[in-house]
């Protein structure tokens, strides 16, 4: 698509003259989907600038481990929301909200298109229908009891609390995400209220002009693409990159060291597994978190969901209609037109 061809979507934002909301473009889908290649295509077709909906690529230092894309294959798209803090800070999903809903602000200001993409379900969620998060502060002594907790009879039995409570974080949360256990724990504690309820009364209504596109594949054919996934991190050094990692003392509760990737080769590091069995770990934790991510997406409303096993080109166009449609903007797209 050239620039006369470019559609003119900050024209259809709040402030413009019809009075409509911001559009925001979403793209999301389960790990090793294919979000980044269609990403970038879509970026260059609609004047857009990118956010990562990742929860852990915010972190520097974490590249091999969270498939982070290396700056120069970004192809002079910008990407916002990458690589803003250190491991050692826990990055949560309210400190996203903030980040992203500025980051919206100044793309759009600058007569781009926001975009996020990403797979952190709540992270995405969050923007997407401007949530709610209740300040009810924290209980350091019940955090510690829960740590304590989980250290001496593993993370499954403190899983199992949560689950007993709230069976549907219990479900959405994998055991070894010990912060996000111990804190919809901790919101029980302290309100009397489970972590899903209050999910549950957020609100749907966008404050966005959203334009949400979701990627899946058959399930066999993605778990062998995650399984590829992580033979390629290894191959280009995720030991190494743990290892740093360790080198800095981080808590083995931090958050950075529970993202996937991290928290199974840490193990191997210290010596409580064979390199082997850690692989075979993440490769399991991983194509159940992919299961994971698209249980949550597919509660999310307003979804165009795309099959990735059809054609990409096809697929392409699809999508590209799809959003002139939404944003109401007048452009035709061919089959044999380039992109």
């Amino acid at each position: 698509m050239n620039e006369k061809e470019r559609p003119n979507i900050e024209q259809t934002a709040s402030n413009g003259s019809a009075g409509r909301k911001q559009p925001l473009l979403v793209l999301i889908g389960p790990t090793a989907v294919g979000k980044t290649r269609m990403s970038l295509d879509l970026a260059k077709a609609w004047n857009a600038e990118i956010i990562s909906g990742d929860s852990m690529q915010v972190y520097r230092g974490m590249d091999i481990g969270t498939a982070k894309i290396a700056m120069d294959e970004r192809e002079g798209i910008a990407h916002h929301l990458i690589d803003i803090c250190e491991p050692e800070y826990s990055y949560s999903a309210a400190d996203f909200q903030t980040n992203a809903t500025q980051a919206i602000a100044d793309i759009a200001e600058r007569g781009k298109l926001p975009f996020i993409v990403g797979g952190t379900g709540l992270y995405v969620e969050s923007v997407c229908y401007g949530f709610q998060f209740a300040d009810i502060g924290s209980d350091e002594a019940f955090r510690l009891e829960q740590e304590r907790y989980a250290a001496e009879h593993g993370a499954e039995a403190l899983h199992a609390r949560l689950a007993a409570i709230d069976p549907a974080a219990g479900k959405r949360l994998h055991p070894n995400d010990l912060r996000r256990v111990i804190r919809a724990l901790e919101v029980f504690h302290m309100t009397g209220e489970t972590f899903s309820d209050q999910q549950a009364g957020q609100s749907k209504e966008s404050p966005y002009e959203l334009c949400i596109i979701g990627l899946t594949m058959d399930r066999a054919k993605l778990y062998r693409r995650i399984e590829e996934r992580i033979d390629l991190m290894m191959e280009q050094g995720l030991v190494d990159e743990v290892k740093e990692l360790l080198e800095r003392n981080l808590p083995p509760q931090a958050v950075a060291m529970q993202g996937l990737g991290y928290k199974e080769i840490a193990e191997y590091l210290r010596g409580n597994c064979t390199l082997e069995a850690a692989v075979e770990l993440l490769k399991r934790d991983t194509r159940r978190f992919a299961k994971r991510q698209l249980s949550w997406f597919r509660h999310m409303k307003d979804i165009h969901w795309i099959d990735m096993e059809q054609n990409f080109h096809n697929n392409l166009i699809t999508i590209h209609d799809i959003i002139a449609g939404k944003f109401q903007v007048n452009l035709e797209y061919t089959s044999n037109q380039s992109f």
